[in-house]
């Protein structure tokens, strides 16, 4: 693909909208929210437990005027180290196209696997660990509109392809993008691709699909992915299937409701010969703590591995392919 032409192209249309788009008044400039996830584990296995923060994000973000906006996030400790994760600005545009300019998260995955304070689950799915990273610098073109009353969202992107915090320059950028059909309640579906040069032996092709039904109580979710190399010619498949259902406690003052939750997920590299490589059992249980849709929450989550062969990524130590328990607090304001 011609990643220069489709550079031009977009910003091609962002000029052409920006030629029709009127000035407007300021809006409210500055908003601040914040998610904090501190923990304990214990890997049954090794017989070897921790406490960590494993979150602690703050963000910003605000209108200057109604079509002008931007987005800061920081995580504060990410094993002791300061990072930037947002920091884009985007602009509106009334006939539906917006424009996301710098350090933004890549649309390949859904936010219920990769974001902290919208996980059903105290870690993330295979698909949200094992693929890529979430983010990049770049520019993201989203296109919204509805479609005889169902919400459709087309997204395209191009970026670096040098993953967060890294604007090394390149002679091959990385571009994908995503069509998304349906909205936060009810059923929804997209598909989703991206083309990923990381370097020389991580040479990457991954695209995948997913469909959730959601509504006020109940949330089923199942996706599909995979990553194909060139180095190596191995295509890497992930899959998750997932639910939760909310059991909302009139007149309780402390537990605002309570959450169980089942998923299963799989990771395999020859899924034609082998199947699947590791599969994973996961059930919790939360007790949501605020009335908000993405609750402060006390969660306990319970981690069965099945191991048919050894996947290189769970090689970093030992615990990391341990059944576990977990304790997680998560405090989302």
């Amino acid at each position: 693909m011609n990643y220069k032409l489709l550079f031009t192209s977009l910003l091609t249309i962002f000029f052409t909208q920006l030629t029709f788009s009127q000035t407007q008044n300021k809006e409210v400039p500055l908003a601040i929210d914040a998610t904090l996830k501190t923990r304990y584990e214990w890997a049954t296995e090794t017989s070897t437990s921790r406490f960590s923060v494993r979150n602690s994000r703050l963000g910003l973000s605000g209108k200057i005027t109604s079509q002008l906006s931007y987005r800061a996030q920081m995580e504060l400790s990410s094993n002791g180290k300061f990072e930037v994760l947002d920091l884009y600005a985007s602009f509106a545009l009334p006939s539906g196209f917006d424009f996301s300019f710098g350090q933004v998260s890549i649309p390949l995955f859904n936010a219920s696997q990769i974001t902290p304070s919208q996980m059903v689950f105290a870690n993330r799915s295979f698909v949200g660990k094992f693929n890529t990273g979430s983010r990049d610098i770049g520019l993201l073109t989203t296109y919204k509109r509805d479609m005889a009353s169902v919400p459709v969202m087309m997204q395209l992107g191009i970026f670096n392809g040098t993953t967060i915090n890294n604007p090394k320059w390149t002679g091959c950028l990385s571009y994908n993008g995503r069509v998304m059909i349906g909205g936060d309640m009810g059923l929804r579906a997209s598909a989703k691709f991206t083309r990923f040069p990381l370097s020389d032996e991580s040479d990457y092709m991954i695209y995948g699909a997913d469909i959730r039904f959601a509504n006020r109580l109940l949330k089923l979710e199942a996706e599909a992915m995979n990553r194909y190399n060139y180095y190596n010619e191995i295509n890497r498949f992930t899959a998750y299937l997932e639910t939760s259902l909310k059991f909302p406690l009139k007149g309780e003052k402390v537990i605002k409701a309570i959450i169980p939750a089942l998923r299963w997920d799989g990771i395999g590299e020859n899924m034609k010969n082998q199947g699947f490589d590791v599969n994973r059992l996961t059930a919790g249980i939360s007790f949501a703590l605020t009335e908000a849709p993405f609750n402060s929450l006390l969660r306990i989550n319970a981690e069965k591995y099945f191991i048919e062969r050894e996947v290189s990524d769970f090689s970093l130590y030992d615990e990391l392919d341990s059944d576990k328990i977990t304790l997680e607090l998560l405090i989302v304001f």
